[in-house]
């Protein structure tokens, strides 16, 4: 089965205006946790391929080191606009699946991947991984790759639960740990810091705070 991660990046300097941080650190770490997530998931044994897409030039420049497909996203109308242009090229290529991540889950290990895909179920099925604070959905798998539309907005873990269900009979909510730790506000920032995971990404995450 080929499956394909899907990761949309907004432009850096436009991104994570809740963090409250100056835009050169805002870059910084959009850097740090997209290189991360990009190293860990080409790792992965399951995933065959690593689908981009952003106009962000430094996120263009970090995909090329991981051997991704780059999607040009030019209007950048939001995630699931980026989304469906990933779609669009996974369909025409026989993709069988997709995964939606953010690129702010900097603490994502190649094991949580191998765990979520173990609740796969066929022949259509979705699974559904939410944020902590379970108002935002941090890893989305769907197939068929066209099986339903995405949410990313308001409640969006739970309009992709509703949405799925619409579709399918097959769809799991699965708990990881280290999937729902992303990165979009103070809080959520210093909670990250917090948790005993990837000492070397956190050192590099507080010299850019500091």
């Amino acid at each position: 089965m080929k499956i394909a991660a899907i990761i949309p990046v907004k432009t850096f300097s436009n991104a994570k205006t809740r963090l409250q941080l100056p835009t050169e650190k805002v870059e910084e770490l959009c850097k740090i946790m997209l290189e991360e997530i990009l190293q860990t998931i080409s790792m992965s044994p399951k995933i065959e391929k690593i689908i981009l897409v952003t106009k962000e030039e430094k996120a263009i420049e970090i995909g090329e080191k991981f051997n991704v497909i780059t999607i040009i996203d030019q209007k950048e109308e939001g995630v699931n606009q980026a989304v469906s242009l990933a779609d669009e090229y996974l369909l025409k290529n026989n993709f069988n699946a997709s995964i939606v991540f953010p690129q702010d889950i900097p603490y994502i290990k190649t094991q949580d991947i191998d765990f979520m895909l173990k609740h796969q179920m066929h022949p259509n099925f979705a699974i559904i991984v939410p944020s902590r604070k379970f108002d935002g959905t941090n890893a989305l798998v769907r197939m068929p790759i066209n099986l339903m539309e995405t949410h990313y907005d308001n409640d969006s873990y739970r309009n992709h639960m509703i949405t799925a269900k619409e579709h399918t009979l097959n769809v799991a909510m699965v708990f990881v740990k280290r999937i729902m730790l992303d990165v979009d506000s103070k809080e959520d920032l210093k909670f990250l810091l917090e948790q005993n995971e990837k000492p070397k990404l956190m050192e590099k995450i507080k010299k850019i705070l500091n």
